[in-house]
């Protein structure tokens, strides 16, 4: 005979509860909206000429729209990008040698690099449609995001502490099941603070994102970068306060709908043996924890991933857990011997396109300029460093002020710096200022949250016992900050540092020449190089600069900020 449960169990589990409708309004109201702004991308691309972009601000939730999506999906691929590249590097010695500084590379080429060299690609996978201009707007956006991502995830699974390791091996997880359920969740409180920035990054530069150049023409995709492009052209300050006003309310909605909800959700992956008595707290977490229907959406994904952590037998003892991570000196001696000729191999054909045009004065000349761009990269990431360490550890340690804190922080990092332009030219031809030192701030302007965001991770991964025990014995003032709190934060601020130096480098490119109107201010500086050869249309002078502004963010990071990385690893490790 079939027992039936009680009628109000019953009732209950038929009825649907106001979690459920409230979940299902915002996954259902997502869909709408992503279904609504794909219907563009079918459109051939000469639409986007015959329907000129609007200074109307009618129009600016529109262009909100397809921005935020934008953004949305580069930032999920950033996060594929990551959670692959980032645990490769770390995994594996050997890729490692290759991989990481393949990153300090790729975070110091320019946005505008990656447009010209991948447009021409994106667009011939849909010919004649806006898909491959949305594509090329994507891509540029994830050049951006993925970066800082990458470094911090890789610093995170460097750090994992060797107990939790060990005892994922003893419960005989196989590698996959200690991924995802040791390494990802002691990973991702710094992961979240990292994409939060490179939301804020991806702001950054959204407004070259927008506008896709092929050949003389350019296609100007619908969105607030481009709408923030037109109205400084036609320098419109209303239009331009509109645009900051729609920034606002999407950063918002962002805050609101994701980053707040996984941060409040990450808290429980905290390296702490006590509850937090300030947790924070997500009205939309909360409505996905307390819906069934939310349940009913994920149960298929976790039956699948519960299966996967099934797929190999349990742990082999000991021996075979020392028999894992042994390198062979054989393969070793292969793996260095293909790098060998993969870079002479690409030497040789950098030599064929670059050796007939330009001249050892042009190297001269772009290296001396990289000079004087590095002077000025490294004072402003020192004062960074100065005023925002602190900050970050006050807020840090205070989750409720962080949550103020953080949908700020969010909105000035994303603030483009080309929008303080009409301010730094007057100010500068008013009073006569030097570019050289008058223009230097507009390079540190996006890049210095950075630290900060890394450092408020820092202070608020730092287990509750050790804070506790440096009051207990009554630790206060710079003895606090030499043993507690510094030590706490130095590898996530080695991360930002590194991120912040990185991103600098390529603000040089837009802070180093500034133009209002009629009125252009000019710095000397490798970033001033590239922009002027960028508006020459001279290929071969932006190869060299990409260049050679990647030789010294490789070389300041071999000589610098590794060291200091490894350093954190050995002394700061949480054990």
């Amino acid at each position: 005979m079939k027992i039936l449960p009680p009628v109000s169990i019953e009732a209950r589990r038929l009825v649907p509860s106001k979690w459920d409708v409230l979940a299902a309004i915002l996954v259902l109201g997502f869909i709408v909206l992503f279904a609504d702004a794909s219907r563009a991308l079918v459109e051939p691309l000469t639409s986007l000429g015959s329907k000129p972009l609007s200074l109307d601000p009618w129009n600016l939730p529109g262009y909100a729209l397809r921005t935020a999506l934008r953004m949305l999906i580069a930032l999920a691929v950033s996060l594929v990008f990551t959670l692959t590249y980032a645990t490769w590097a770390a995994k594996s010695p050997r890729a490692g040698s290759l991989l990481v500084p393949l990153l300090d590379i790729l975070q110091s080429v320019p946005i505008l690099g990656f447009i010209s060299v991948t447009v021409v690609f994106f667009l011939s996978l849909a010919p004649g449609r806006i898909f491959g201009a949305e594509l090329a707007a994507v891509f540029a956006i994830f050049t951006s995001q993925a970066w800082n991502m990458a470094f911090s995830f890789y610093q995170s699974l460097r750090t994992v502490p060797e107990e939790m390791t060990e005892a994922g091996r003893m419960f005989g997880l196989n590698g996959w099941a200690r991924f995802w359920r040791i390494e990802v969740p002691f990973g991702l409180p710094p992961l979240i603070w990292n994409m939060m920035m490179s939301m804020s990054g991806g702001w950054f530069f959204v407004v070259a994102a927008e506008a896709i150049s092929v050949g003389h023409t350019t296609f100007i995709l619908p969105g607030i970068g481009s709408y923030i492009a037109s109205a400084i052209a036609q320098q419109n300050l209303t239009a331009i306060a509109w645009a900051i006003g729609a920034m606002l309310v999407v950063i918002l909605v962002y805050d609101q709908l994701l980053f707040r909800p996984l941060v409040a959700w990450a808290d429980k992956f905290r390296i702490d043996n006590e509850d937090s008595e300030d947790f924070p707290e997500s009205w939309v977490l909360d409505v996905i924890r307390r819906s069934d229907f939310m349940d009913w959406v994920a149960a298929p994904f976790h039956a699948f991933m519960a299966w996967t952590y099934r797929l190999t037998p349990p742990a082999r003892g000991r021996a075979g857990i020392l028999r894992d991570t042994v390198p062979s000196r054989a393969g070793d001696v292969v793996w260095w011997v293909f790098l060998g000729v993969l870079a002479v191999y690409a030497l040789y054909h950098i030599w064929l396109m670059l050796g007939g045009t330009l001249s050892w004065g042009d190297i001269g000349t772009s290296f001396g300029l990289g000079a004087i761009t590095m002077f000025r990269v490294t004072i402003l990431i020192a004062l960074a460093s100065v005023i925002w360490t602190p900050i970050g550890v006050y807020v840090g340690l205070r989750p409720h002020l962080a949550h103020v804190i953080q949908p700020v922080a969010q909105f000035l990092a994303a603030f483009p710096a080309n929008l303080v332009f009409p301010v730094a030219v007057f100010v500068i031809v008013r009073y006569a200022l030097n570019p050289d030192i008058a223009l230097s701030p507009l390079m540190v302007l996006g890049t210095q949250w950075y630290i900060l965001f890394n450092v408020i991770a820092g202070a608020s991964a730092i287990p509750r016992e050790l804070r506790d025990a440096g009051t207990n014995l009554q630790v206060k003032g710079w003895l606090w900050w030499r043993k507690v709190a510094l030590p706490g934060v130095f590898p996530y601020y080695v991360t930002g540092a590194i991120t912040a130096s990185g991103g600098s480098w390529n603000a040089a490119i837009v802070a180093e020449v500034a133009t209002w109107g009629t009125h252009t201010v000019r710095a000397h500086g490798l970033g001033a190089y590239i922009a002027d050869a960028t508006q020459a249309g001279n290929f071969h002078r932006i190869v060299l600069g990409i260049a050679t502004m990647s030789f010294y963010v490789v070389v300041v990071n071999r000589l610098f900020w590794r060291p200091l990385y490894w350093f954190a690893e050995r002394r700061y490790r949480l054990t």
